[in-house]
């Protein structure tokens, strides 16, 4: 039998449906009050989207996947719980429930995360290595993500007992395959972290929403080696987003993997050439931010709206992403019922959610 609660599962149940997502998650929880009040009101609230005969999440595979993360020795820690990583419960797309292996007070200690090119040259993977190293000599923790390269490089640096691994993968499942020791080693002794259910395969779409975790669940971000376009940059964005330090390595100007690190510097990022470097700039964040009460779920309850309004703020949505200030701001609706009308149409499979409270078509 799972450990967790009736209104626990409730909680994970309503994360496991289809098109609900961390906002969506957020505004059913303060509309409906409780999750189990939320299940009822989902399938009313995707016909009003557009979408007939929608169904939760069966209740039975959410038990299976409760007492599947009990039997791997891992659990789950869920955003308002008082062992919730205190920075990345501060975002306001910070991921409803968690699945950790490991210690979770390493979360509550000065973290940097470090990330980069998986084709890393060998220059880069020594430095990688040797500034990890000096971080934790410094009590620093190190939050990467276990791919090869310098996310590697970082956590064997850093040290098992002072690194935190953050997959895009089930916990029970390892990738790169040639990390499967590392991952367990950091899963006995220091932390292995992920949003997603056990057995959920390392697809590409899933990669961005760990990068998010770990940038946010970090006071700066280190990028060491990164091509134009790459997942590191895109962490190092959703860090600057979320008011978090952003701080890169230079690199050789002719080197594509440096290219992404130079524009880095070019548009403002902290350079670093040491780990003194970064602990400087992090010491002088204010360390109030990690003793911060942990966010529940308050705000504005979404308003009802009409079919009116409803065709209102769709006619404005394309596959181009939009703001959703934008959107209230051309709809001249008030925010509580553009959200309303945004939800509906998130629940329905007909929004897609993006970085910086962008949205579009889904």
């Amino acid at each position: 039998m799972s450990i967790l609660s009736a209104d626990r599962l409730d909680t994970l149940r309503l994360i496991r449906t289809r098109n609900v997502g961390p906002v969506a998650f957020r505004q059913l929880i303060v509309r409906f009050g409780s999750a189990s009040r939320a299940l009822e009101a989902l399938p009313e609230l995707a016909a009003r989207g557009g979408k007939q005969g929608f169904r939760p999440a069966e209740k039975s595979a959410v038990l299976a996947e409760a007492e599947r993360v009990e039997r791997l020795g891992a659990r789950h820690v869920f955003l308002g719980d008082a062992d919730y990583p205190p920075l990345l419960a501060q975002a306001d797309n910070a991921p409803p429930a968690l699945i950790a292996r490991g210690d979770l007070r390493l979360l509550t200690r000065r973290c940097v995360a470090i990330v980069g090119a998986r084709n890393a040259s060998a220059a880069a993977v020594r430095f990688a290595r040797e500034l990890a190293h000096g971080l934790a000599a410094a009590d620093l923790v190190v939050v990467s993500g276990l791919a090869r390269g310098i996310d590697t490089a970082a956590h064997l640096g850093a040290g098992i007992r002072a690194t935190v691994a953050v997959i895009g993968a089930g916990i029970d499942v390892a990738f790169p395959p040639e990390n499967a020791d590392l991952q367990e080693r950091i899963a006995s002794e220091g932390l292995l972290l992920t949003e997603l259910p056990p057995g959920a395969e390392p697809l590409a779409r899933h990669f961005p929403a760990r990068n998010r975790i770990i940038a946010w669940a970090s006071l700066g971000t280190v990028v060491v080696e990164a091509a134009p376009r790459s997942g590191s940059l895109l962490t190092a964005r959703l860090a600057g987003e979320e008011g978090r330090d952003v701080m890169a390595v230079p690199g050789f100007p002719a080197d594509p993997r440096a290219q992404g690190c130079n524009t880095l510097i070019r548009d403002g990022a902290i350079l670093v050439q040491n780990a003194a470097d970064v602990i400087e700039t992090i010491s002088a964040i204010d360390q109030r931010l990690l003793r911060m009460p942990v966010r529940g779920y308050a705000g504005e309850p979404p308003a009802d709206v009409g079919e009116t309004e409803r065709r209102a703020v769709k006619g404005l949505l394309s596959l181009s992403p939009v703001s959703v200030d934008e959107l209230v701001r051309q709809s001249g609706l008030v925010p509580a019922l553009v959200q309303t009308a945004l939800l509906e149409l998130e629940i329905a499979g007909h929004l897609q959610r993006h970085a910086g409270g962008r949205v579009s078509l889904g």
